[in-house]
């Protein structure tokens, strides 16, 4: 499971996007979701693939790595289309059945829906790929000290987002030899229906939620132990650093907002 699953993983490499400031990568990766919103035809969304397929490539990701990455949540992905299909109405009516009936704007919702929650998870993927997990929450702390004015506890979030990015691998670990257990058991998860495959799984959250919470207890014990206050001022290590590349990739984000809006109002 842990090698087909890529969210949170870090990959190091020597590229352009590797080496820009994770503080740029967060803002451009927020403001290029926002635009991904903004997609609603063939010409817009073809744009985008373009863009992310840039971004892959400059950051040295192989396009089916990635994609092969997102393999378990494409069920959801599925689930996604077929929920506009059968409920989002208008244009020719293509199927009709009783109450269920499908009509060519669903068809279309459902793949512009689907095309935008990939494209989201492809770039959000991209950022994780290309950045530490440590560098991601410094750049989150630093992106949020304003907050601090306002009593938002920045640092609190800033730990919460750490230790979710590195359980994220740990908790394939525990759920990959959950499955070794069962298997040895003689349980089939590998064969069948997708729904028998569906209902072999859904024994494994049980002990995958009680391993995380154990898991969770013995952290918290473990930073008790060595006098750790969340409220206590800090100093940071690591310092990042702002250069001009990070500042030309913000700016990259108006010609590829200005051509977006462009196709949009064109309506092609």
């Amino acid at each position: 499971m842990k090698d087909k699953l890529i969210i949170g993983r870090y990959i190091p490499l020597n590229t352009t996007i590797h080496n820009l400031d994770p503080r740029a990568k967060f803002i451009f990766t927020f403001i290029f979701i926002i635009l991904i919103f903004l997609a609603h035809s063939v010409a817009t969304y073809l744009w985008l693939f373009i863009l992310i397929f840039i971004f892959m490539k400059s950051a040295h990701i192989k396009p089916w790595f990635l994609i092969k990455g997102l393999t378990p949540i494409w069920f959801f992905m599925i689930f996604t289309f077929l929920m506009h299909v059968f409920v989002t109405k208008g244009g020719t009516r293509l199927v009709e059945f009783g109450v269920i009936s499908i009509d060519t704007n669903g068809i279309v919702e459902g793949i512009f829906i689907g095309l935008r929650l990939i494209f989201i998870l492809l770039i959000s993927t991209i950022l994780t790929l290309t950045t530490s997990p440590i560098d991601l929450t410094d750049a989150f702390e630093k992106l949020l000290t304003p907050l601090k004015w306002i009593k938002v506890p920045v640092n609190q979030l800033s730990l919460m987002m750490s230790i979710a990015l590195r359980f994220i691998p740990t908790l394939m670990d525990e759920l990959d030899k959950i499955i070794f257990a069962q298997k040895s058991r003689g349980s089939e998860m590998s064969s069948g229906s997708i729904l028998n495959r569906i209902k072999a799984y859904i024994p494994l959250l049980i002990p995958l939620f009680i391993s995380s919470f154990q898991r969770a207890e013995d952290l918290a014990i473990a930073m008790e132990v060595r006098g750790y206050d969340a409220n206590s001022q800090r100093t940071s290590y690591r310092q990042l650093h702002w250069h001009m590349k990070d500042t030309i990739s913000i700016i990259l984000l108006i010609p590829i907002a200005g051509i977006l809006i462009g196709l949009k109002l064109l309506g092609v």
